[in-house]
């Protein structure tokens, strides 16, 4: 004849045991949803996080180091499709900036720095040769991944794992112990 009680024990030490694992697996900050270049004078950034809502992905802004809110900033609207949208500045002076994207739902796609530097002025006695490039570079800071997992892959993996270590400590108890069924 089985207890119960055991079973009812084993069962709620799955569960409290899956709990800080799946707390544990919630990012703190989520990474940066938005991608910053300059070209020049240009600065551009592209995002994929927006929904459209009403015809509008949502909006852009560019803040000089003096400024401290979003309305501060040079705004534009982003454009683009269901999988990238884009927005740009042109004849922007010298300096640090921060760039900041605010969907049209009201979330913010993401916030990133960037170092707009004066362009160097060819010089006509020397020849330029063109050369070779890699197409993006080196992505650094983005840690390996360029996919960004949701918080139910990562809980749903830490549950999984979490399980699995229980039952191992668990079929290894038993077997421990022969003479128990």
């Amino acid at each position: 004849m089985r207890n119960s009680s055991s079973v009812l024990r084993s069962g709620l030490t799955v569960a409290v045991a899956a709990l800080p694992l799946a707390l544990a697996a919630v990012p703190a900050v989520a990474g940066p949803g938005i991608s910053v270049s300059t070209t020049g004078s240009t600065v551009s950034v592209t995002t994929s996080s927006c929904t459209q809502i009403n015809g509008s992905w949502g909006t852009a802004s560019l803040l000089t180091s003096s400024q401290g809110s979003f309305a501060q900033g040079r705004q534009v609207t982003l454009s683009g499709t269901s999988t990238s949208q884009s927005a740009a500045w042109s004849s922007v002076s010298p300096g640090t900036y921060t760039v900041i994207v605010i969907c049209s739902d009201g979330t913010t796609a993401g916030t990133q720095s960037v170092v707009v530097s004066t362009a160097p002025s060819p010089s006509p006695s020397r020849s330029v040769s063109p050369s070779a490039s890699p197409s993006r570079g080196v992505m650094g800071g983005v840690g390996g991944s360029t996919t960004d997992y949701g918080t139910v892959t990562l809980v749903a993996g830490g549950t999984l794992v979490g399980a699995g270590l229980l039952g191992t400590a668990w079929y290894l108890r038993r077997r421990n112990k022969p003479y128990r069924l």
